[in-house]
Protein backbone atom coordinates (compact mmCIF):
# COMPACT_ATOMS: atom_id res chain seq x y z
CA UNK A 1 0.00 0.00 0.00
CA UNK A 2 2.85 2.30 0.59
CA UNK A 3 4.30 2.20 -2.73
CA UNK A 4 1.87 2.26 -4.43
CA UNK A 5 0.84 5.41 -2.14
CA UNK A 6 4.31 6.57 -3.37
CA UNK A 7 3.34 6.11 -6.79
CA UNK A 8 0.11 7.99 -6.88
CA UNK A 9 2.07 10.81 -5.27
CA UNK A 10 4.86 10.41 -8.37
CA UNK A 11 2.33 10.28 -11.20
CA UNK A 12 0.08 13.39 -9.53
CA UNK A 13 3.24 15.33 -9.86
CA UNK A 14 4.32 14.67 -13.30
CA UNK A 15 0.40 15.20 -14.18
CA UNK A 16 1.59 18.39 -12.59
CA UNK A 17 4.70 19.56 -14.22
CA UNK A 18 2.83 18.61 -17.65
CA UNK A 19 -0.09 20.78 -17.00
CA UNK A 20 1.19 24.26 -15.33
CA UNK A 21 4.67 24.06 -17.51
CA UNK A 22 2.70 25.13 -20.57
CA UNK A 23 1.15 28.03 -18.53
CA UNK A 24 4.33 29.10 -16.95
CA UNK A 25 5.78 29.27 -19.99
CA UNK A 26 2.94 31.29 -21.98
CA UNK A 27 3.54 33.58 -18.70
CA UNK A 28 7.25 34.28 -19.37
CA UNK A 29 6.57 34.53 -22.84
CA UNK A 30 3.75 37.29 -21.96
CA UNK A 31 6.55 39.06 -19.81
CA UNK A 32 9.00 39.04 -22.27
CA UNK A 33 6.73 40.43 -25.02
CA UNK A 34 5.63 43.36 -22.09
CA UNK A 35 9.51 44.14 -21.26
CA UNK A 36 9.82 44.59 -24.92
CA UNK A 37 7.70 47.52 -24.88
CA UNK A 38 9.58 50.54 -25.83
CA UNK A 39 7.84 53.04 -23.39
CA UNK A 40 6.34 51.67 -20.39
CA UNK A 41 4.20 54.60 -18.58
CA UNK A 42 2.73 55.21 -15.22
CA UNK A 43 0.49 57.81 -14.54
CA UNK A 44 1.33 60.68 -11.90
CA UNK A 45 -1.78 62.17 -12.10
CA UNK A 46 -5.05 61.76 -13.84
CA UNK A 47 -8.11 64.58 -13.78
CA UNK A 48 -11.48 63.33 -13.98
CA UNK A 49 -12.41 62.70 -17.55
CA UNK A 50 -15.06 61.00 -20.03
CA UNK A 51 -14.64 58.34 -22.27
CA UNK A 52 -13.02 58.79 -26.25
CA UNK A 53 -15.84 59.83 -29.36
CA UNK A 54 -14.43 59.60 -32.31
CA UNK A 55 -15.09 62.87 -35.11
CA UNK A 56 -14.53 60.09 -37.73
CA UNK A 57 -14.29 62.15 -41.12
CA UNK A 58 -14.86 65.67 -39.91
CA UNK A 59 -12.47 68.38 -38.95
CA UNK A 60 -14.33 69.65 -35.87
CA UNK A 61 -11.77 68.00 -33.18
CA UNK A 62 -11.61 71.57 -32.24
CA UNK A 63 -15.17 70.99 -30.98
CA UNK A 64 -14.24 67.52 -29.52
CA UNK A 65 -11.56 68.41 -27.58
CA UNK A 66 -13.29 71.36 -26.13
CA UNK A 67 -16.89 69.49 -25.13
CA UNK A 68 -14.31 67.09 -23.52
CA UNK A 69 -12.94 69.51 -21.43
CA UNK A 70 -16.12 71.17 -21.00
CA UNK A 71 -16.78 67.13 -19.88
CA UNK A 72 -14.24 67.59 -17.34
CA UNK A 73 -15.28 70.64 -16.16
CA UNK A 74 -18.46 69.40 -15.31
CA UNK A 75 -16.83 66.51 -13.31
CA UNK A 76 -15.06 68.83 -11.75
CA UNK A 77 -17.57 71.03 -10.72
CA UNK A 78 -19.55 68.18 -9.59
CA UNK A 79 -22.22 67.91 -11.72
CA UNK A 80 -21.97 64.16 -12.48
CA UNK A 81 -21.24 63.21 -15.61
CA UNK A 82 -22.44 64.44 -18.92
CA UNK A 83 -22.17 63.12 -22.73
CA UNK A 84 -22.50 67.35 -23.85
CA UNK A 85 -23.45 67.25 -28.05
CA UNK A 86 -20.47 68.84 -30.07
CA UNK A 87 -22.68 68.92 -33.16
CA UNK A 88 -25.11 71.69 -31.54
CA UNK A 89 -21.70 73.54 -31.56
CA UNK A 90 -20.77 72.84 -34.79
CA UNK A 91 -24.47 73.49 -36.25
CA UNK A 92 -24.43 76.78 -34.97
CA UNK A 93 -20.65 77.51 -35.76
CA UNK A 94 -21.52 77.72 -39.18
CA UNK A 95 -23.60 80.15 -39.83
CA UNK A 96 -21.41 82.42 -37.78
CA UNK A 97 -17.96 81.63 -39.60
CA UNK A 98 -20.31 82.05 -43.08
CA UNK A 99 -21.26 85.61 -42.06
CA UNK A 100 -17.51 86.30 -41.27
CA UNK A 101 -16.65 84.37 -44.81
CA UNK A 102 -19.12 86.96 -46.71
CA UNK A 103 -17.96 90.24 -44.93
CA UNK A 104 -14.60 89.89 -45.51
CA UNK A 105 -15.24 88.77 -48.89
CA UNK A 106 -13.80 85.61 -49.08
CA UNK A 107 -10.49 86.50 -47.20
CA UNK A 108 -11.05 84.23 -44.39
CA UNK A 109 -11.21 80.58 -43.65
CA UNK A 110 -14.19 78.57 -44.34
CA UNK A 111 -12.73 75.14 -43.54
CA UNK A 112 -14.05 72.56 -40.76
CA UNK A 113 -11.47 73.56 -38.57
CA UNK A 114 -11.69 76.43 -35.65
CA UNK A 115 -10.50 77.01 -32.54
CA UNK A 116 -11.52 76.48 -28.39
CA UNK A 117 -12.89 80.06 -28.26
CA UNK A 118 -14.99 78.95 -31.34
CA UNK A 119 -17.12 76.31 -28.63
CA UNK A 120 -16.99 78.90 -25.92
CA UNK A 121 -18.39 81.58 -28.07
CA UNK A 122 -21.42 79.40 -28.80
CA UNK A 123 -22.14 78.36 -25.16
CA UNK A 124 -22.13 82.30 -24.66
CA UNK A 125 -24.88 82.74 -27.11
CA UNK A 126 -27.01 79.37 -27.57
CA UNK A 127 -26.11 76.85 -24.43
CA UNK A 128 -25.66 73.69 -24.40
CA UNK A 129 -27.09 70.22 -25.20
CA UNK A 130 -27.02 66.75 -24.75
CA UNK A 131 -25.69 64.36 -27.27
CA UNK A 132 -29.04 61.96 -26.93
CA UNK A 133 -31.04 65.42 -27.56
CA UNK A 134 -28.55 66.09 -30.13
CA UNK A 135 -26.40 64.06 -31.92
CA UNK A 136 -26.14 65.25 -35.70
CA UNK A 137 -26.60 62.05 -37.26
CA UNK A 138 -28.81 62.51 -39.85
CA UNK A 139 -26.89 60.98 -42.29
CA UNK A 140 -27.94 57.27 -42.28
CA UNK A 141 -24.25 56.37 -40.94
CA UNK A 142 -23.07 54.90 -37.63
CA UNK A 143 -20.08 57.82 -37.39
CA UNK A 144 -20.06 61.32 -38.44
CA UNK A 145 -19.43 62.34 -41.60
CA UNK A 146 -18.97 65.94 -43.23
CA UNK A 147 -17.76 65.50 -46.86
CA UNK A 148 -20.54 65.91 -48.81
CA UNK A 149 -22.20 69.04 -46.33
CA UNK A 150 -18.77 70.75 -46.45
CA UNK A 151 -18.58 70.64 -50.43
CA UNK A 152 -22.07 71.72 -50.81
CA UNK A 153 -21.41 74.32 -47.68
CA UNK A 154 -18.34 75.43 -49.59
CA UNK A 155 -20.10 75.76 -52.97
CA UNK A 156 -23.13 77.61 -51.53
CA UNK A 157 -20.29 80.62 -50.61
CA UNK A 158 -17.83 80.50 -53.17
CA UNK A 159 -20.92 81.00 -55.68
CA UNK A 160 -22.21 83.64 -53.55
CA UNK A 161 -18.72 85.63 -53.78
CA UNK A 162 -18.57 85.03 -57.72
CA UNK A 163 -22.08 85.59 -58.47
CA UNK A 164 -22.91 88.68 -60.94
CA UNK A 165 -25.73 89.93 -59.05
CA UNK A 166 -24.34 93.27 -57.34
CA UNK A 167 -26.04 92.67 -54.19
CA UNK A 168 -26.79 89.91 -52.01
CA UNK A 169 -30.16 89.02 -51.04
CA UNK A 170 -31.01 88.68 -46.95
CA UNK A 171 -32.16 84.68 -47.98
CA UNK A 172 -28.44 83.25 -48.39
CA UNK A 173 -27.68 82.90 -44.62
CA UNK A 174 -31.58 81.04 -44.66
CA UNK A 175 -30.54 78.74 -47.16
CA UNK A 176 -27.42 77.61 -45.05
CA UNK A 177 -28.87 77.30 -42.51
CA UNK A 178 -31.45 74.97 -44.81
CA UNK A 179 -28.83 73.07 -45.79
CA UNK A 180 -27.09 72.42 -42.22
CA UNK A 181 -30.40 71.35 -40.75
CA UNK A 182 -30.78 68.57 -43.79
CA UNK A 183 -27.30 67.25 -42.77
CA UNK A 184 -27.41 68.04 -39.03
CA UNK A 185 -31.07 68.52 -37.61
CA UNK A 186 -32.63 72.04 -36.38
CA UNK A 187 -31.15 73.26 -33.46
CA UNK A 188 -33.22 71.75 -30.49
CA UNK A 189 -34.60 74.30 -28.61
CA UNK A 190 -35.33 72.66 -25.45
CA UNK A 191 -35.30 69.04 -23.51
CA UNK A 192 -35.30 67.20 -20.21
CA UNK A 193 -32.65 67.65 -17.53
CA UNK A 194 -33.20 65.91 -14.38
CA UNK A 195 -37.12 65.83 -15.09
CA UNK A 196 -37.45 69.32 -16.30
CA UNK A 197 -37.42 71.00 -19.52
CA UNK A 198 -34.40 73.42 -20.04
CA UNK A 199 -33.59 75.30 -22.86
CA UNK A 200 -29.52 74.87 -23.86
CA UNK A 201 -28.98 78.33 -22.39
CA UNK A 202 -30.40 77.38 -18.38
CA UNK A 203 -28.74 74.18 -18.98
CA UNK A 204 -25.28 75.51 -19.29
CA UNK A 205 -25.68 77.69 -16.55
CA UNK A 206 -26.64 75.38 -14.76
CA UNK A 207 -23.79 73.34 -14.77
CA UNK A 208 -21.58 76.20 -13.65
CA UNK A 209 -20.05 76.93 -16.97
CA UNK A 210 -18.88 80.69 -17.78
CA UNK A 211 -17.64 80.91 -21.30
CA UNK A 212 -15.52 84.27 -19.55
CA UNK A 213 -13.61 81.84 -17.32
CA UNK A 214 -12.00 80.57 -19.77
CA UNK A 215 -8.59 82.04 -21.15
CA UNK A 216 -6.19 80.87 -24.03
CA UNK A 217 -2.00 80.75 -24.08
CA UNK A 218 0.29 80.57 -26.43
CA UNK A 219 4.29 80.89 -26.71
CA UNK A 220 5.44 83.27 -29.43
CA UNK A 221 8.43 85.50 -29.72
CA UNK A 222 7.07 87.69 -32.29
CA UNK A 223 4.25 88.29 -29.83
CA UNK A 224 5.19 90.71 -26.77
CA UNK A 225 4.92 88.62 -23.76
CA UNK A 226 2.62 88.66 -20.99
CA UNK A 227 0.42 90.68 -22.88
CA UNK A 228 -2.63 89.35 -25.22
CA UNK A 229 -2.20 88.93 -28.75
CA UNK A 230 -4.00 87.90 -32.00
CA UNK A 231 -2.03 84.57 -32.93
CA UNK A 232 -1.77 84.29 -36.26
CA UNK A 233 -3.30 81.14 -37.25
CA UNK A 234 -5.95 80.47 -40.90
CA UNK A 235 -8.16 78.78 -38.24
CA UNK A 236 -8.40 81.59 -35.62
CA UNK A 237 -10.58 83.42 -37.67
CA UNK A 238 -13.12 84.68 -35.24
CA UNK A 239 -12.88 88.49 -34.31
CA UNK A 240 -12.31 88.02 -30.62
CA UNK A 241 -9.42 85.51 -30.95
CA UNK A 242 -6.70 86.95 -28.51
CA UNK A 243 -4.41 84.72 -26.49
CA UNK A 244 -1.98 85.79 -23.72
CA UNK A 245 1.56 85.22 -25.14
CA UNK A 246 4.21 83.59 -22.31
CA UNK A 247 7.90 82.38 -22.50
CA UNK A 248 7.57 78.25 -23.53
CA UNK A 249 8.66 78.01 -19.79
CA UNK A 250 5.73 79.67 -18.22
CA UNK A 251 3.19 78.27 -20.83
CA UNK A 252 4.25 74.80 -19.13
CA UNK A 253 4.35 75.44 -15.71
CA UNK A 254 0.43 76.60 -16.13
CA UNK A 255 -0.05 73.36 -17.98
CA UNK A 256 1.82 71.11 -15.04
CA UNK A 257 0.32 73.67 -12.16
CA UNK A 258 -3.77 73.03 -14.03
CA UNK A 259 -3.11 69.49 -14.05
CA UNK A 260 -1.19 69.18 -10.59
CA UNK A 261 -4.71 70.95 -9.11
CA UNK A 262 -7.40 69.07 -10.40
CA UNK A 263 -7.81 70.98 -13.53
CA UNK A 264 -7.60 69.74 -17.51
CA UNK A 265 -6.55 71.71 -20.57
CA UNK A 266 -7.33 71.65 -24.25
CA UNK A 267 -4.54 71.20 -26.40
CA UNK A 268 -4.20 72.51 -29.79
CA UNK A 269 -1.33 72.12 -31.81
CA UNK A 270 0.53 70.35 -34.52
CA UNK A 271 0.24 66.12 -35.13
CA UNK A 272 1.88 66.25 -38.66
CA UNK A 273 5.06 64.73 -37.82
CA UNK A 274 6.06 61.15 -38.23
CA UNK A 275 7.38 61.26 -34.95
CA UNK A 276 2.94 61.42 -33.74
CA UNK A 277 1.71 58.09 -33.79
CA UNK A 278 -2.01 57.38 -32.64
CA UNK A 279 -2.74 54.12 -33.92
CA UNK A 280 0.91 51.75 -33.41
CA UNK A 281 2.69 53.40 -30.38
CA UNK A 282 0.36 56.09 -28.86
CA UNK A 283 3.85 58.07 -28.51
CA UNK A 284 4.69 61.95 -29.99
CA UNK A 285 7.72 62.46 -29.51
CA UNK A 286 11.19 64.47 -31.09
CA UNK A 287 13.53 62.69 -31.29
CA UNK A 288 17.39 64.46 -31.57
CA UNK A 289 17.78 62.86 -35.65
CA UNK A 290 14.59 65.00 -37.82
CA UNK A 291 13.08 62.10 -39.94
CA UNK A 292 14.48 63.42 -43.16
CA UNK A 293 18.06 63.59 -41.89
CA UNK A 294 17.63 59.84 -40.99
CA UNK A 295 18.86 57.11 -43.38
CA UNK A 296 16.67 54.22 -44.66
CA UNK A 297 17.81 51.58 -42.40
CA UNK A 298 16.95 54.06 -39.25
CA UNK A 299 13.92 55.03 -40.72
CA UNK A 300 13.24 51.29 -40.43
CA UNK A 301 14.67 51.13 -37.14
CA UNK A 302 11.81 49.89 -34.23
CA UNK A 303 12.68 51.72 -31.18
CA UNK A 304 13.02 49.05 -27.77
CA UNK A 305 13.56 51.57 -25.76
CA UNK A 306 12.54 55.64 -25.15
CA UNK A 307 14.76 57.77 -28.01
CA UNK A 308 16.88 60.50 -27.05
CA UNK A 309 14.98 63.40 -27.11
CA UNK A 310 16.24 67.47 -28.45
CA UNK A 311 16.16 70.28 -25.87
CA UNK A 312 13.27 72.36 -27.02
CA UNK A 313 14.07 76.16 -26.95
CA UNK A 314 12.24 79.40 -27.66
CA UNK A 315 13.78 80.34 -30.84
CA UNK A 316 13.09 76.33 -32.04
CA UNK A 317 9.35 76.95 -31.36
CA UNK A 318 9.17 80.32 -33.53
CA UNK A 319 11.22 78.89 -36.23
CA UNK A 320 9.80 75.66 -36.68
CA UNK A 321 5.89 78.06 -36.50
CA UNK A 322 7.88 80.43 -39.06
CA UNK A 323 8.74 77.92 -41.66
CA UNK A 324 5.42 75.80 -41.39
CA UNK A 325 7.11 72.40 -39.67
CA UNK A 326 4.69 73.55 -36.72
CA UNK A 327 1.43 73.81 -37.85
CA UNK A 328 -2.20 74.19 -36.53
CA UNK A 329 -3.30 70.46 -37.24
CA UNK A 330 -5.29 69.64 -34.52
CA UNK A 331 -6.62 69.75 -30.49
CA UNK A 332 -6.79 67.23 -28.10
CA UNK A 333 -7.61 67.43 -24.32
CA UNK A 334 -4.52 66.62 -21.98
CA UNK A 335 -5.77 64.97 -18.82
CA UNK A 336 -3.03 63.79 -16.84
CA UNK A 337 1.13 63.21 -16.16
CA UNK A 338 2.84 60.37 -16.41
CA UNK A 339 6.51 59.67 -16.93
CA UNK A 340 8.19 56.78 -18.98
CA UNK A 341 10.68 53.85 -17.41
CA UNK A 342 13.51 56.64 -17.39
CA UNK A 343 11.28 59.15 -15.25
CA UNK A 344 10.63 61.48 -18.44
CA UNK A 345 7.67 63.65 -18.24
CA UNK A 346 4.53 62.97 -20.50
CA UNK A 347 1.19 64.42 -20.84
CA UNK A 348 -1.65 62.02 -21.12
CA UNK A 349 -3.72 63.56 -23.82
CA UNK A 350 -7.46 62.40 -25.20
CA UNK A 351 -7.49 61.63 -28.71
CA UNK A 352 -11.34 62.01 -30.69
CA UNK A 353 -10.30 59.39 -32.97
CA UNK A 354 -12.35 56.30 -31.54
CA UNK A 355 -10.52 53.60 -29.37
CA UNK A 356 -10.59 51.09 -32.71
CA UNK A 357 -7.37 49.84 -33.58
CA UNK A 358 -5.96 53.26 -31.51
CA UNK A 359 -3.04 52.71 -28.77
CA UNK A 360 -4.10 53.38 -25.23
CA UNK A 361 -7.43 53.09 -25.83
CA UNK A 362 -7.24 56.52 -27.69
CA UNK A 363 -5.23 58.15 -25.60
CA UNK A 364 -1.93 59.64 -26.81
CA UNK A 365 1.67 60.18 -24.54
CA UNK A 366 3.05 63.80 -25.65
CA UNK A 367 6.82 64.12 -24.20
CA UNK A 368 7.68 67.06 -22.75
CA UNK A 369 10.16 68.30 -25.63
CA UNK A 370 7.14 67.41 -28.31
CA UNK A 371 4.44 69.83 -25.99
CA UNK A 372 7.25 72.18 -25.67
CA UNK A 373 7.86 72.04 -30.09
CA UNK A 374 4.71 71.45 -30.98
CA UNK A 375 2.04 72.87 -29.05
CA UNK A 376 0.28 76.32 -30.44
CA UNK A 377 -2.14 77.46 -27.87
CA UNK A 378 -3.43 76.18 -24.63
CA UNK A 379 -6.99 76.63 -22.99
CA UNK A 380 -7.40 76.69 -18.79
CA UNK A 381 -9.62 77.42 -16.27
CA UNK A 382 -8.58 81.00 -15.26
CA UNK A 383 -8.29 79.26 -11.86
CA UNK A 384 -5.64 76.57 -13.11
CA UNK A 385 -3.15 79.98 -13.36
CA UNK A 386 -0.52 79.83 -10.81
CA UNK A 387 -1.27 83.59 -8.68
CA UNK A 388 0.96 84.92 -9.71
CA UNK A 389 0.87 84.72 -13.51
CA UNK A 390 -2.48 85.52 -13.27
CA UNK A 391 -1.19 88.90 -11.78
CA UNK A 392 1.38 89.31 -14.11
CA UNK A 393 -1.21 88.71 -16.81
CA UNK A 394 -3.56 91.33 -14.98
CA UNK A 395 -6.53 88.46 -14.95
CA UNK A 396 -8.75 90.23 -12.53
CA UNK A 397 -12.05 88.60 -14.28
Amino acid sequence: MKAQSLLIKALSLCLAVILFAPSTGFAAENDQKEDKAPYQFTADIVAAHTPVKDQYWTGTCWCFATISFLESEVLRLKKGELDLSEMFIVRHTYPRKALNYIRLHGNANFSQGGQAHDVLNIVRDHGLALEKDYNGMLIGEKRHNHSEMVSVTTAMMETLLKGRSRKLTPLWLDALKAVLDVYLGKPVESFKYNGKAVTPKSFANSLGINPDDYVELTSYSIYPYYRKCRLDLPDNWDYNGDYYNLPIDELERVADHALNNGHSVVWDGDVSEKEFSSRESGVAVVPEIDWQDKTEAQKKETPTSPVKEKEITQEMRQQTFDNFTTTDDHLMHIVGLAHDQNGAKYYYTKNSGGIVDRAFDGFVYLSRPYFRLKTTALMVHKDAIPKDLKQKLNITF
